[in-house]
Parts: structure tokens; sequence; C-alpha cells
């Protein structure tokens, strides 16, 4: 964007994400300002420019919450809708070397750009830059991808830096001697918290729903929908609580043996309930 005219002296624009200003005339004349002048605060252009900045910002975080919606349920995407969204700088920051899949599910490229004939150009795990047509792809998961320890590896080597957690995401993966007949994780039970709501304020802030005693996460696995709760006290009680025990849960309710949990529910289930225990009160003298 451009210089705009505000007033006798002086041009404004978004810099940076915020609106600076600069001098037309004077010794200053062309030169940045480093401070927003007094008479320029309550300007019109001025104010435009911040409702466009907030404007930019909730677009840059709706794109990244989209991005990570389709990774975290493994959803195909059309390949001509990012076709479509590339040009939006606020997309493709989100989807910059996202891992995709494409036809081929053993064949894993990091997405660098797509045209609007609907070519995807992505590095492949040889480090050549490959050109795909795919109907759709996926973002996969990344406890649904194979041999992801020498993915991290060569992301590293490539420098990549991903907007949306994918390659880095810290993953869980389902024991395989569960009991037939258990239903809960016990493992970050007893984290204790000052008061209730600073334990649900900690799950509000990590993008986790809190409903009733639980803080929820709802997750796409397998074609079907479940939900992963940690219980967090009643929602009246505002003295010391403890995290309780992790629990997931099918579409009608059903309580679902652990054994029954599919990989993207377990690792998205026991992130939350690590994450939430990780904020746990710790006293003085004990460990970790």
């Amino acid at each position: 964007m451009g210089w705009l005219s505000a007033g006798d002296g002086y041009e404004v624009a978004l810099v940076e994400g915020r609106v600076a200003a600069r001098a037309t005339s004077g010794r200053a004349a062309g030169r940045q300002l480093k401070a927003l002048p007094r008479a320029l605060k309550d300007h019109p252009e001025v104010d435009r420019l911040r409702r466009l900045a907030e404007w930019l910002d909730r677009h840059a975080a709706a794109c990244v919450a989209q991005v990570d919606s389709w990774m975290v349920s493994s959803l195909p995407v059309p390949t001509g809708l990012l076709a479509r969204v590339w040009p939006d700088e606020a997309w493709q920051s989100a989807l910059r070397d996202m891992a995709v899949v494409g036809d081929d599910p053993d064949e894993v490229g990091f997405l660098r750009g797509a045209t609007e004939a609907g070519e995807l150009r992505m590095v492949n795990l040889d480090g050549e830059t490959v050109r795909l047509s795919p109907r759709t792809v996926t973002l996969p998961h990344p406890v649904l991808l194979p041999d992801l320890d020498d993915l991290r590896e060569f992301a590293a080597e490539l420098g990549i830096v991903q907007r949306v957690e994918q390659i880095h995401r810290a993953i869980w993966r389902r024991p395989d001697d569960l009991g037939a007949k258990a239903t809960e994780v016990r493992d970050f039970t007893g984290g204790s918290f000052r008061s209730r709501f600073a334990l649900a304020a900690r799950a509000s802030s990590l993008g986790y729903r809190v409903s009733g005693g639980c803080a929820t996460a709802r997750v796409r696995d397998g074609g079907r929908t479940v939900e992963a709760s940690v219980w967090i006290g009643e929602p009246y009680w505002d003295d010391e609580v403890e995290t309780g025990s992790l629990t997931w849960q099918d579409q009608d309710g059903r309580a679902l043996p652990l054994r029954e949990v599919g990989p993207v529910a377990w690792s998205e289930g026991m992130r939350m309930a690590a994450a939430l225990y990780a904020g746990r009160v710790i006293e003085e003298g004990k460990g970790a």
C-alpha cells in the first residue's frame, strides 16, 4: 500500500502492520518518523488504516485457523481452492511449507506455490522441486506421516518454518497394551491450579473449548467426529482444582473404549491434556 496524504505536511501508510507517518516538507521530508505525530492521532486516514490493520490481523488469524483445521482433520482440500487463495499473502503465509500429500500417499512434499491453472509447486524429499496437479491434496496430521523423524530432519536442513504447527507438532501414539474396558487416561491428572477460573482461562488461551466441567477438543478422525475431554472442575467452583482424567466420546456422546480411539484423536487429546497439565502450580522445592 502506498503513502496517503494526511493533512498538511504528512503522509501515512501501513508499514509492517502498523500505521506509520512521514513528513512531506521541511528537513525531514520523505523520511519515516519514529512515532506518529500527535496531530495525526485522530486523523480520518489514520483511523481508517488502523481499522484496516485490525481486519488484516483477523484475516491472517482466520487463515491460520482454517489451515490448522484442515491439517488436524486430514481432510482432502481441492487443489483449485489452494490455487485461488494462494495470491492472498495471508493465505500464502499459512500454507507455505506445509507438508502435502497428493494422489500417492507415500509421496510427501513441502508446498511452495500454486498456479491459477491448479498446479502445485512442491519440494519433495529428494530436495527436487516438482509440479503436481492432483484433484485434491491432504495436509496430513503428523501422526499419520510415515518416517516423521526423517521428515523433521529434512525440514530442518531446508530451514522450513511453518506458520501452522505440523511437522514439529508434539504427537502421542496410542499404546498397544490397553485394557479392553479402559475408557480414561490418567497420565496428566493431579495438576494443581489456584482456581478453576485459572485452569479454564489456560484452556481457552490454548484454543480449547470449555464446556461444563471440561476442556474439550473436537477432532475428525477416520471419517468420524470424536471429542476429547479433560475434567477441569465444576463451573461454579472457584477454589483450588486439579486436572482430571482424559476421555473420548463419539458424536452421540458415547464414551469410547481407549482401543477404539483413532490415532489423530488420541494424539490431539493427549496434547491437550499435556498442555493443560504443564501450567500447573509447582511448589518450591518440588520437581516438575
